[in-house]
């Protein structure tokens, strides 16, 4: 079949292969005089707490003065989780599982047999061509960066990163001597780490890595799960943070997302027009805390135009939006052209 006769599959989804588990949040003390004693969890607590009106008050409120100054003069009592580290103990330790699947650019459903084929062909040449080598290199600079600590990262004294793989282990005193704006850094370490993701990724061993950090953030200092979603409006608590249980049955030991550690090691596009950070690897390359998609279809930089140009009509982009292209489909997802609205 010809490259012009070709349509995209109505039916097309990717299984992500970059399988990461929840972060589970655990506590010590870096000063302890036994340093082999096993940290405890950390555990989420609830608050009842008297607050003040600072949130933006309705007009209908506004337009009346004296209901304005009566309304800011209220109260905002609510209840919310916390999560701190204990009194005696001033560091987090955060642990997660990174297994590594072979990308084959074989999808995991496609409805039709000459697009699987013109596609996998696609991914066949960029491995042969390009190879995994820069997106390895990018995933293991995340992983040991400490990026994936999200806020717990900032204000920190140190992070240690421990990174375990088989029967070795990598060990980074300095996390943070990895920047978070580029992507420039390079040592033994990070080829080690993405040696292993690249042989996890080309299918060449199976490949699980096993991370933690250490960060030193202060005698019972505020730490940041994830926070939940609260869906019902009617809920009597304002903020609910992410709850995992451990090996004592407890259901209070604070977590963070899989979703939230693995958008941190997919931070690796700053290939978007007029790039001045990384952002996570998104078909449209949408961050929602800044409410922008950098990669907009007007444009034509976004996922689906490149990838259908790409398998459609055999128009390769330049090798940065190669890379980009095969990191959205590394993190899997349903990119069909189905008819329905």
């Amino acid at each position: 079949m010809s490259k012009s006769a070709l349509k995209t599959a109505s039916v097309l989804a990717f299984e992500r292969n970059l399988d990461v588990s929840d972060a589970y949040l655990w506590q010590t003390d870096s000063k302890a005089a036994n340093k082999a004693t096993s940290p405890s969890p950390v555990v989420i607590k609830e608050k009842s707490v008297r607050g003040t009106i600072s949130n933006r008050l309705k007009n209908t409120i506004t337009n009346d003065p004296a209901k304005l100054d009566a309304e800011t003069e209220k109260a905002n009592l609510q209840k919310v989780d916390s999560a701190s580290l204990d009194e005696n103990n001033d560091t987090l330790v955060a642990r997660f599982s990174l297994k590594v699947l072979p990308f084959t650019g074989k999808p995991n459903v496609c409805n039709d047999q000459d697009y699987q084929k013109a596609l996998e062909q696609v991914v066949t040449d960029y491995i042969d061509t390009q190879g995994v080598d820069e997106l390895a290199r990018r995933y293991a600079i995340n992983v040991l960066n400490a990026r994936w600590l999200w806020r717990n990262r900032v204000g920190t004294e140190s992070i240690k990163i421990t990174v375990k793989c088989n029967d070795q282990t990598i060990i980074i005193d300095d996390a943070k001597a990895y920047g978070l704006k580029d992507f420039n850094s390079d040592d033994a370490n990070i080829r080690q780490v993405a040696d292993w993701i690249k042989a996890g990724l080309n299918g060449d061993e199976f490949i699980i890595l096993y991370v933690e950090a250490q960060a030193i953030i202060g005698y019972g200092q505020e730490v940041y799960p994830s926070q939940e979603l609260i869906l019902d409006t009617g809920s009597k608590k304002s903020k609910v943070l992410y709850r995992v249980s451990d090996r004592r049955g407890s259901e209070d030991n604070a977590g963070m997302h899989s979703q939230k550690v693995s958008n941190a090691i997919r931070t690796i596009d700053d290939w978007y027009p007029d790039a001045e950070f990384p952002i996570a690897v998104e078909p449209y390359g949408a961050v929602t805390t800044l409410g922008t998609a950098f990669r907009q279809p007007k444009a034509k930089m976004d996922f689906y135009t490149l990838f259908d140009n790409w398998v459609l009509n055999g128009d390769a982009p330049d090798i940065s939006q190669q890379h980009y292209v095969m990191g959205v489909l590394i993190r899997g997802g349903v990119f069909g052209a189905s008819g329905k609205e």
